[in-house]
């Protein structure tokens, strides 16, 4: 994790500033719907008991079909296409074991009364109405009531279409028939039919029954229920300014409604979009449902409300659509015979969202801007610092890649402050590393001029010994001297040798040749040494023009191929590559053999660093030093290049490989000058 990222997790932290003045707000946003809640419950409660003074009758706490109002007249065809708006508050009748197995639905106007019925039957017994066979087949009983006097009808019909059904039992002002439609479908059969209000009844019973089935028990008397205008008059004169008064029936149906919510003649100054965002996500209880609209359901469904019916007192809190929000408390209306029904007080207040949501978005505002500003300095400080701790691991890399020489002095080495002194600590590190490399570097020239005149007085007293008479005993201890003198000498010239080719590479002249030529000729010349090992060769299709030493670079060819025949089996291969690439060539050398060790290979190209067993290299009696990969780093150098070796992934065997990308040129005015 960058410093940068550390740093803006520390300014978060700045956050619980925030968070608590949220918490704050909250609290007291809290405390104000709690006292709301309280003065609209006292309010309701006030008018519940207002209604019992004044003698308003709520009805029995029967069971009871609700009729909704309507504002136009219903097509009777006997579908329910008109009837859509009303399914959701659809009652059933449960029927020979069934609880779905008649639905009903009532409506009316002024003028007419209307009935949807809707029965679950997927057997087939068709009898008309005035058919005997017809107390058999599937029908409806229906039974009008009212004053006391009851008139019963059999409605069926033998197929789909409109249907008469006569009266067959009972007396009373109601019609001698009912003429309505009967549709059917694969599920049941549905029924659609009206009366004039003048024949209305105030009570009815409905029995489906079905012919496939033994004759359900009788059908329970159920009062009609509707919207009250003269008690919402009442209501209308009770109803507090800018508050709406609903009173509901046991069941939850809507009997009355007084009042209006809003606050007419009166603007109020809203803070715009995100303070009701601010104030709906972070503020505001989650709403129970949204008022889209000033229309109501005729039946009570708020889940926060129906414990009222049972008795006990409750408030809610509901959204709408201008952004405030809307109270509502509902008290129960208790009569002799228990709950009889409850009354609902609903109370805007556009105004409690706006004052919450103004003191929270200032509080956020300030706590945002002072997290901004401290989250600023804190990155453009982990900025800063992290740039100066780059400067500081380039100029360490560069160093390290050029064998611990230092081009110039290290970043921030004049700092005060801590990475100052990493800077000055790193500094006389690479002082001493430079000393030590550049010891190492001129030990073999040191070695070679030191030992030459020991190795001389050597070699000058063996040839005296031989001139001597000695025991024949001593003869091969004689021998074994002279060896050791001989393979001294070889190392003192080998070290010599490659001081010499030190210089010899920094002092040489680059020139212009084709590359791939000389991959190819070297390649050529090593087939005859590579013996029974495979030699493949790939090189571009066309000559690739190169600036640099081609002595040079044949002789790092040389010491790469002599290295890999080292280390390939006679029944190996030895692979030569050679591509070109944006910035200059690469050169490979592969052979099977056995691998590196994990932590050699960027070892490999220092001086005298080898991984042969054997202090000879191929049988020779020359020994092997380790300089042969490191006049190869040297070249690439000198060609703006590196030097790099890795195991092959795939097979068996070690790849080197001379990143090259030619010497600079120079120009002819300074040659002259040097």
């Amino acid at each position: 994790m960058s410093l940068r990222l550390k740093l803006l997790l520390v300014a978060l932290s700045t956050l619980t500033l925030p968070w608590a003045g949220w918490q704050f707000v909250r609290q007291t946003e809290s405390v104000l719907r709690q006292g709301q809640e309280q003065t609209l419950l006292a309010s309701a409660t006030t008018l519940a008991r207002a209604l019992e003074v004044m003698g308003v009758q709520v009805p029995s706490r029967d069971a009871a079909l609700y009729v909704h109002p309507l504002a136009g007249r219903l097509s009777v065809d006997g579908y329910d296409s008109d009837w859509q708006a009303m399914r959701p508050f659809a009652q059933t009748i449960a029927a020979s074991g069934n609880a779905q197995k008649l639905t009903v639905m009532l409506a009316g106007d002024a003028q007419w009364l209307y009935l949807y019925a809707r029965v679950l039957d997927t057997t087939r017994q068709r009898a008309d109405a005035r058919d005997a066979a017809s107390a058999h087949s599937d029908h409806l009983d229906l039974r009008l009531l009212r004053n006391g006097q009851a008139r019963q009808y059999r409605i069926a019909s033998a197929a789909p279409g409109r249907f008469e059904s006569p009266a067959i039992a009972g007396e009373g002002a109601f019609p001698d028939r009912l003429s309505g439609y009967w549709q059917e479908d694969g599920s049941g059969y549905s029924i659609e039919l009206r009366l004039a209000r003048a024949d209305a009844p105030d009570h009815l019973s409905l029995a489906a029954q079905d012919s496939a089935l033994p004759a359900s028990s009788a059908a329970p008397v159920l009062a009609l229920l509707g919207y009250d205008d003269e008690l919402a008059g009442t209501l209308q004169q009770l109803a507090p300014l800018h508050s709406r008064v609903r009173l509901v029936s046991a069941d939850g149906w809507l009997l009355a409604v007084g009042g209006a919510l809003g606050s007419p003649g009166k603007t109020i100054q809203r803070t715009g979009g995100f303070a009701d965002f601010i104030y709906r996500n972070l503020l505001a209880p989650t709403p129970s449902r949204m008022e889209t609209s000033d229309e109501m359901d005729p039946r009570l469904r708020d889940a926060d409300l129906v414990q009222v019916l049972a008795g006990t007192a409750q408030t809610a809190w509901h959204g709408d659509t201008q952004g405030g929000v809307l109270l509502l408390a509902a008290v129960p209306l208790r009569g002799d015979d228990g709950i009889r029904g409850a009354l609902v007080l609903e109370q805007s207040n556009p105004m409690l969202p706006n004052l919450a949501s103004q003191a929270l978005s200032s509080l956020l505002g300030a706590s945002l801007l002072a997290l901004a500003v401290s989250a600023g300095l804190l990155l453009l400080f982990g900025g800063l610092l992290s740039w100066r701790i780059r400067r500081l691991r380039n100029a360490t890399e560069r160093a390290t890649r050029a064998g611990g020489r230092l081009a110039g002095s290290l970043p921030l080495a004049g700092s005060s402050d801590e990475l100052g002194d990493l800077a000055r600590s790193f500094g006389r590190l690479f002082e001493e590393v430079a000393g030590h490399t550049e010891y190492l570097r001129t030990l073999a020239s040191k070695l070679s001029h030191e030992l030459n005149t020991p190795l001389a007085i050597v070699k000058s007293s063996l040839d005296n010994l031989d001139h001597q008479r000695l025991p024949a005993d001593a003869q091969p201890y004689l021998e074994r001297a002279r060896d050791g003198a001989d393979r001294l000498g070889g190392i003192v010239r080998a070290m010599s040798e490659s001081s010499r080719v030190e210089r010899a590479i920094a002092s040489a002249e680059g020139e212009d040749f084709d590359l791939r030529a000389l991959v190819a000729g070297c390649a050529e010349g090593y087939r005859e040494l590579c013996g029974t090992r495979e030699l493949r060769l790939a090189l571009p299709t066309s000559a690739l023009p190169f600036h640099g030493a081609p002595e040079l670079l044949a002789q790092a060819l040389d010491k790469l191929f002599d290295n890999a025949r080292s280390f390939c089996a006679e029944s190996g291969w030895i692979a030569i590559e050679l591509r070109a690439d944006g910035h200059g060539a690469i050169l490979g050398m592969a052979n099977s053999g056995p691998l590196l060790p994990a932590a050699m290979p960027e070892r490999l190209f220092d001086s005298l660093v080898s991984l042969r067993e054997s202090s000879t290299r191929s049988g020779a009696s020359a020994p092997h030093l380790g300089l042969g990969l490191h006049v190869v780093r040297l070249v690439a150098e000198l060609h703006r290049g590196s030097a790099s070796a890795r195991n092959l992934e795939h097979a068996q065997g070690v790849e080197f490989s001379l990143s090259l990308k030619g010497m600079p040129r120079r120009r002819i005015g300074a040659s002259e000058r040097s």
